[in-house]
């Protein structure tokens, strides 16, 4: 692995609040952001200063998804439900009630949504009855984070009494394993692309790398100063970065499981607040970060 350059490329603006939500697009060169203000809004990478508001809800947004098979985005508006865009028209083709708690994440799946929630609830959707179909408590704490290995059929939730709870999708969600994960709640949570290893991140500022074979732990690192907020995978899943409540950003290797890049305010003109979400975009292999401080920056990632 070269040594890793960053160069930042653009700071956008527009949001009136906190920025808690990102997704890509079914076209990855669009990007979706989600705030504090109810404010959804699309931003393209080709011409990234023009974003394009698509949403304006009444309660804040933490949580967005895309549908590509319909080319749908899915909006959890907070003690409400979810709003279903079609992204062809950027209209709302419906919306479901689903809870009074805030919607911390959301996966889909096939024909399937699920939806985590404050109260511990995972609910899962069927797109095409547009219909709740099941809600299964899973605890008296926040669901804050989801994982999908897509081969394996597993689940792996991310919750607020410290665990990450392994169901089996092809068996009606029966748990496969409880583990006691970290020493508070589990905020980052994803599957490398091969599937063979689960990273998690929480509260406690570490990293933690599972063996999905086992879900043994292998490795556990004490990764950032405060709260690792969410990580993502460059799309060859041979580096992610996560990003956390320090204001920073970090790159690692995931076979070395080492720290190959520190990105933040001193080093190169980051963000000045908490850094929510972060995706490797697969367009360009650029890095799209939002923040508390109400601005996106994307940055260019290179390894010579």
């Amino acid at each position: 692995m070269g040594k890793i350059e960053v160069n930042k490329l653009h700071t956008l603006i527009g949001h009136n609040d906190c920025i808690y939500a990102l997704t890509e697009g079914t076209d990855p060169r669009f990007f979706y952001t989600g705030s504090g203000d109810g404010m959804v809004v699309e931003w393209d990478l080709d011409f990234p200063k023009d974003g394009k508001l698509i949403a304006k809800l009444n309660n804040s947004v933490y949580a967005l998804a895309i549908d590509h098979v319909r080319n749908l985005l899915f909006i959890g508006h907070n003690f409400e439900g979810i709003h279903v865009i079609d992204l062809n028209d950027n209209v709302e083709i419906w919306s479901l009630k689903l809870t009074d708690q805030a919607i911390f994440d959301i996966k889909i799946i096939g024909n399937e949504v699920y939806v985590g929630t404050g109260d511990g609830v995972l609910t899962i959707v069927d797109i095409e009855k547009r219909a709740i179909r099941k809600h299964i408590k899973l605890s008296s704490k926040s669901i804050r984070v989801f994982a999908v290995a897509t081969d394996k059929k597993h689940l792996a939730v991310g919750l607020s009494d410290h665990s990450i709870k392994i169901l089996d999708m092809a068996n009606d969600f029966q748990p496969i394993v409880n583990l006691a994960a970290h020493t508070n709640s589990v905020f980052a949570l994803s599957y490398t692309p091969s599937e063979d290893l689960l990273i998690s991140g929480g509260r406690d500022a570490q990293l933690k790398f599972w063996d999905t074979s086992n879900y043994n732990q292998i490795q556990n690192i004490v990764a950032h100063m405060y709260a690792i907020n969410y990580i993502s995978f460059k799309e060859d899943g041979k580096l992610f970065v996560s990003c956390s409540m320090d204001k920073s950003m970090k790159i690692w290797d995931v076979a070395e499981q080492k720290l190959l890049k520190v990105i933040d305010k001193a080093r190169n003109a980051g963000h000045g607040t908490s850094i929510n979400k972060v995706v490797w975009s697969t367009y360009q292999g650029n890095i799209i970060s939002v923040s508390d401080d109400r601005s996106i920056s994307i940055w260019q990632i290179s390894d010579n």
